[in-house]
């Protein structure tokens, strides 16, 4: 018995990784592909696919330059916006959560269930009203309206009340209460470094958002030089005669490189948030 018991294990642990092999090459190959291309030009590109990289890679940064991109304004634009974004979506949206699981106050359940239903509501549907409230705040072609909206981040709120629920303890926020502590001090010295691996988690995701960010950026930004990288390749489609592949192909993969390093030094706590957010009591 103990053999057929071992046998299953074997087989369905061979299934398992079977399909998380495929899971990854499915995930990594257009990834590999698009750097790939960025090092080939037009003409090999329209040839077909290939899996080794090419030597056109100058070429094709200097095709960019001539069209005059400024692909280092356009990262440090993405970065800024990127980097603002997550401190106030993080920032925020754990005070709010946690304000939501410590504190018992009237309609406590209904703010929660109104927050759920902003979740489900695309921002597509509302933009328009978005876009018009903007420009009567005068924060058109402004970051500002790209930054504090996301103050009121009811995804990244749902997130944080949901990871806060597994792991906040009462009696440590008593205990903090007794001992002299604000409220505003609970949660900056007692429960934000509990919470790191949910907020680092929420914080990568928000990083990706903001950094990934074209539909937004696109419609409240007006001026070249603030554009974004995502924006700035979107000028890239060329013209009549001839569209450059191999330098869209660049301007892509240069999109790509901060959320890979970004995923490769904070993946651990994507891990570790879920798996704890995922856990109660």
């Amino acid at each position: 018995m103990f053999e057929n018991y071992r046998f299953n294990t074997n087989v369905i642990r061979f299934f398992v990784y079977l399909v998380l092999i495929i899971l990854l090459a499915v995930t990594i190959i257009p990834i590999w592909i698009l750097i790939v291309n960025a090092t080939r030009s037009t003409t090999e590109i329209q040839q077909g696919l290939s899996i080794l990289p090419s030597t056109h890679l100058f070429e094709n940064y200097r095709i960019l330059l001539g069209k005059g991109l400024n692909l280092p304004r356009g990262f440090s634009n993405s970065l800024f916006l990127a980097v603002s974004s997550t401190i106030v979506t993080v920032y925020f949206s754990m005070l709010t959560a946690y304000g939501i699981v410590a504190y018992e106050f009237k309609g406590k359940k209904l703010f929660s269930n109104f927050i759920v239903l902003l979740v489900m509501i695309p921002m597509q549907l509302s933009i328009i009203g978005f876009y018009q409230y903007m420009s009567k705040l005068g924060l058109t072609d402004n970051y500002a309206a790209l930054i504090f909206p996301l103050i009121a981040n009811a995804g990244a709120v749902f997130f944080g009340k949901q990871y806060l629920e597994s792991m906040i303890m009462q009696d440590l926020i008593d205990a903090a209460r007794i001992d002299g502590a604000s409220e505003l001090g609970i949660f900056h010295l007692v429960m934000m470094p509990l919470a790191i691996p949910g907020a680092a988690t929420m914080g990568i995701f928000a990083f990706v958002a903001s950094w990934n960010n074209f539909f937004n950026a696109f419609i409240l930004i007006s001026s070249i030089e603030k554009y974004t990288l995502p924006m700035l390749v979107q000028t890239l489609r060329g013209d009549v005669y001839r569209t450059e592949f191999g330098a869209i192909y660049l301007g892509l993969a240069a999109t790509i490189v901060p959320i890979i390093i970004i995923y490769a030094i904070f993946s651990r706590y994507i891990v570790s948030g879920i798996a704890i957010g995922a856990l109660k009591e």
